[in-house]
């Protein structure tokens, strides 16, 4: 017989282990998607720090805080036997090197003034990690959702009929982060082992950057009076927690239903991108938002009426 919970403690370990709820990964996407929905507004703060410094920093401050997490879960073994696998080790490299240019592709549109085209990316990306699902992974769709991606695709053509510089940023980013998806659910790695092998790859490329921006020009942002020091060293944590819930979500949730799951983000970053940046919404882009929204309602729809977010 199973001995019941008697402490606060003990019932919040008993709920996270045997609740359906948080084993199918949803509470983890919402959160992961909550989080890079605000971080534009984070980013905007660092908009003297160039890209690939910013992304250095990233890496370089993201290591200490995933080895911090690996010791505090006694994942140290996890970790040694990713990194002695050579299979799990290139799959790692390339999800680093996606996730490395999402990353600068992210920063360059926010402080570009594009928050909009990357969230526009970002509401493409379900079409990527749909059609990525279905080719890959065997996943199928039914009549509903196959219309949810036909509309949404529409949207997509709309872009290119009228706002192709919008079309760039935002397919790089959704192809980038879609791909990236799919890896880290096909590599037999842990969440945490991951990301911490994922920044291990790009740490050599970070020390590089990091260093020649300390030698050249104005000198390294971790040089910088201000707020620039403080606001580099939080993006470990920034960068980190976000995407080791992700990974988590990765690895429970069908990547379909991951990837609409993901609305959240880019609904926020519209918001922000009109109110905060004051950017342009042009006829173009409303119309794309709002094909993609429909496309998002569809889908959602189809995924209540078979109780999808039930189990």
């Amino acid at each position: 017989m199973t001995q019941s919970p008697h402490t606060p403690q003990d019932l919040a370990q008993h709920l996270a282990e045997h609740s359906p709820w948080s084993r199918s990964g949803v509470p983890q996407a919402l959160g992961a998607y909550l989080a890079w929905g605000l971080v534009p507004i984070y980013f905007s703060l660092l908009h003297k720090v160039t890209p690939v410094e910013l992304v250095s920093w990233r890496v370089l401050f993201t290591l200490p805080f995933c080895l911090a997490v690996v010791a505090l879960r006694r994942q140290g073994p996890a970790l040694r036997a990713a990194l002695g696998d050579g299979r799990v080790l290139r799959g790692l490299a390339l999800s680093a090197a996606l996730i490395g240019c999402n990353w600068l592709i992210y920063i360059y549109a926010v402080n570009s003034g594009h928050v909009l085209a990357a969230s526009m990316g970002y509401y493409i990306n379900p079409l990527v990690s749909v059609a990525l699902g279905t080719l890959f992974l065997g996943e199928r769709l039914r009549p509903r959702q196959w219309l949810a991606v036909g509309i949404a695709a529409s949207g997509i053509a709309l872009l290119a009929w009228g706002a192709l510089d919008t079309l760039g940023i935002a397919l790089s980013l959704a192809f980038s982060f879609g791909v990236y998806g799919l890896v880290r659910k096909l590599v037999p790695v842990g969440a945490v082992p991951g990301l911490t092998i994922e920044t291990m790859v790009l740490t050599p490329l970070a020390v590089l950057a990091a260093t020649w921006f300390a030698s050249h020009g104005a000198g390294s942002a971790m040089l910088h009076s201000g707020t620039d020091p403080w606001l580099l060293a939080a993006s470990g944590a920034v960068t980190g927690v976000p995407l080791l819930l992700f990974a988590i979500a990765a690895r429970r949730m069908d990547l379909s239903m991951l990837g609409f799951t993901q609305f959240l983000s880019p609904t926020i970053g519209f918001v922000i991108g009109v109110t905060y940046f004051h950017e342009t919404l042009s006829p173009v882009r409303l119309a794309c938002f709002c094909t993609i929204w429909l496309a998002i309602a569809v889908f959602c729809h189809d995924l209540l009426k078979q109780g999808a977010f039930r189990r």
